[in-house]
């Protein structure tokens, strides 16, 4: 998981890079924090961000499961200059607050 603003910074400097001419055409550029996390992982942060525990149960995994799955932002570090500032807790906050700001969506 990546958060947007993050997202959003590391394709402005991608876009920066490309028009300095200082990354090649066409690479591809991981963006993200580097640290994977887990399903519950994710259930808690986004429970305490909204203020209230989020029911679940522990299942096992379904067919086809990935085991783990994070990006290597190194590249993004070494060409662009480029870092992801913002956790996961951060990111459930921030995604929790415009959904209450917009219950019904983008309509």
């Amino acid at each position: 998981y990546i958060h947007v603003v993050d997202l959003a910074k590391g394709h402005v400097r991608a876009l920066e890079a490309f028009e300095a001419g200082t990354v090649p055409n066409l690479l591809a550029v991981n963006l993200g924090t580097g640290q994977g996390c887990s399903v519950l992982d994710m259930v808690q942060a986004f429970g305490a961000a909204c203020g209230r525990p989020i029911p679940y149960r522990v299942v096992g995994r379904r067919a086809g499961d990935v085991a783990s799955c994070f990006a290597d932002p190194t590249l993004a570090q070494q060409l662009l200059g480029w870092r992801a500032e913002l956790g996961l807790a951060a990111m459930c906050r921030d995604s929790w607050n415009w959904q209450r700001a917009n219950p019904a969506g983008y309509g």
